[in-house]
């Protein structure tokens, strides 16, 4: 018993009271280092692809459905990996912190290595429904769009998008069922205030890319002049 809560409890208990450590290795952080030691930010799986811009690997999950202008991810997502932890903690374990500095580290090398995402007039995360917001606290897209607006220096907006309807959890469902599940619960309120702007809409995991898929064709739809992708993390 003792030993199964060290295991299981003991990581926990410092990520609470000692939150200079880092999250995945819970050594302690030195000076400079934030969420992840040198080591471990190291060991991220980066995929790279904004050196790339021509690799289909993406941009595939959207041709023929909506036209997006570039669809980049900062890191590639495995189960019980050290990118499912860092969502893990930033979804479900109030560490909005992780997703401020996972936004900065991409936005500076995007704005060292690609001049492509530098150049959108304003990033717009992926909403969560009220119910679900108020029940959370905030919505982990809004945390890595503050990171890449600080490190872009690009605005960041909230109230351009909203979704309309409370759905189901994606995790456990397929393309179509995806889809089917967000294809009619986002809407844009003002649509003047996008009219001719390209937009840069960010959210956590890129997986089918139903709910991405869902959110650029409004947008495209009531306006704007384009639409780029950014993600924390695509699944292989």
């Amino acid at each position: 018993m003792v030993v199964q809560w060290i295991r299981t409890g003991w990581p926990q208990l410092l990520d609470l009271f000692f939150p200079n450590v880092c999250l995945l290795c819970q050594t302690g952080l030195e000076t400079g280092e934030e969420i992840v030691c040198t080591g471990c930010r190291l060991k991220l799986p980066e995929t790279l692809l904004h050196r790339t811009p021509d690799d289909p690997f993406l941009m595939n999950r959207f041709a023929g459905k909506v036209p997006v202008a570039f669809v980049y991810a900062y890191v590639y997502f495995q189960k019980k990996g050290p990118v499912q932890k860092l969502i893990h903690a930033l979804k479900y374990k109030q560490r909005q912190d992780v997703g401020l500095a996972l936004g900065r580290w991409y936005g500076k090398q995007l704005k060292e290595e690609a001049g492509i995402a530098v150049e959108s007039d304003v990033i717009v995360p992926v909403p969560l429904h009220p119910a679900r917001y108020q029940q959370r606290g905030y919505n982990q897209a809004d945390c890595f769009a503050q990171g890449l607006a600080e490190a872009l220096e690009i605005p960041y907006r909230v109230d351009l998008l909203k979704r309309t309807k409370k759905t189901e959890s994606q995790t456990r469902k397929d393309r179509m069922q995806r889809w089917e599940n967000v294809g009619s619960v986002f809407a844009i309120e003002d649509r003047g205030a996008i009219e001719n702007l390209r937009i840069l809409l960010v959210d956590d995991v890129l997986t089918t890319g139903a709910t991405l898929e869902a959110c650029a064709e409004v947008l495209l739809q009531a306006g704007c002049q384009s639409v780029g992708i950014l993600t924390i993390a695509a699944a292989r």
